[in-house]
């Protein structure tokens, strides 16, 4: 049976080095290339004629339009309107990312550490920026909330800040472990269908084929909470407390 865990190998595809760094085009670097590639041509299609009355891909371009402007809107305020292109880009691109990867023999990106960490890490200092520019120092009043007790600080400061740091911690792992488990149940299962053969192949199929669909939904449920919990801390860095 081959090994379940294999299908998150990062393979060099074409190799750049460039000095000491390894700049190469590997397999994950590749389906985040195809997925930017089919956002862009999904929305191109959705938006290409404009129709009053929309046809199906300008439906499906406007109900995520509109989706990501109310998810803003409900939980950042109408002064998040101008973070609307970063938190629509971040949820089509986990998205389809996710998606793509539920394609036989694709890889998704999205199983990774060190990608996921690395687009909350990109939304904690955004988050962090936006706040110290607009709030100043009266930024750090957001670790001790008006009303507090003073006495309480030694103990809430530091619990508040170490809250803070895990943003990103949570973020990544919740991404990426949800991705990795659903898609290592799927191979494990996978596995099991030829070697059991006709008569009992039959059980592993029909586990596999309903994890698909779950994963669907996973795909969908990931992207959802990742933007959300962005919006959450846009609306924390504009509104503090």
């Amino acid at each position: 049976m081959a090994n379940p865990l294999e299908q998150f190998t990062i393979k060099t595809l074409i190799p750049i080095p460039l000095g000491e760094v390894d700049a190469s085009l590997t397999n994950s670097g590749l389906f985040m290339v195809l997925t930017v590639a089919a956002i862009s041509l999904f929305l191109t299609i959705g938006m290409r004629q404009r129709l009053l009355v929309p046809g199906r891909w300008q439906s499906l371009a406007e109900i995520s339009y509109e989706f990501i402007a109310c998810m803003i809107r409900d939980n950042v305020g109408s002064e998040g309107r101008k973070y609307f292109p970063f938190v629509f880009s971040l949820f089509m691109f986990i998205l389809f990312g996710n998606l793509i990867g539920l394609i036989p023999y694709a890889f998704t990106f999205t199983s990774h550490i060190a990608v996921t960490f690395a687009m909350a890490v990109v939304v904690f200092l955004g988050v962090t920026i936006i706040a110290i520019a607009r709030h100043g120092l009266h930024f750090f009043t957001f670790f001790l909330p008006t009303g507090v007790p003073k006495v309480m600080a030694p103990v809430l400061v530091p619990i508040e800040i170490l809250s803070y740091l895990s943003r990103p911690i949570s973020l990544s792992i919740r991404l990426f472990a949800n991705m990795m488990a659903g898609h290592t149940m799927m191979k494990v299962f996978a596995g099991f269908i030829i070697p059991l053969g006709i008569l009992g192949g039959w059980a592993p199929l029909t586990v596999d084929v309903a994890l698909t669909a779950f994963e669907f939904l996973v795909a969908f449920l990931q992207a959802y909470v990742f933007t959300v919990l962005t919006c959450l801390y846009l609306n924390d860095a504009i509104h503090l407390h």
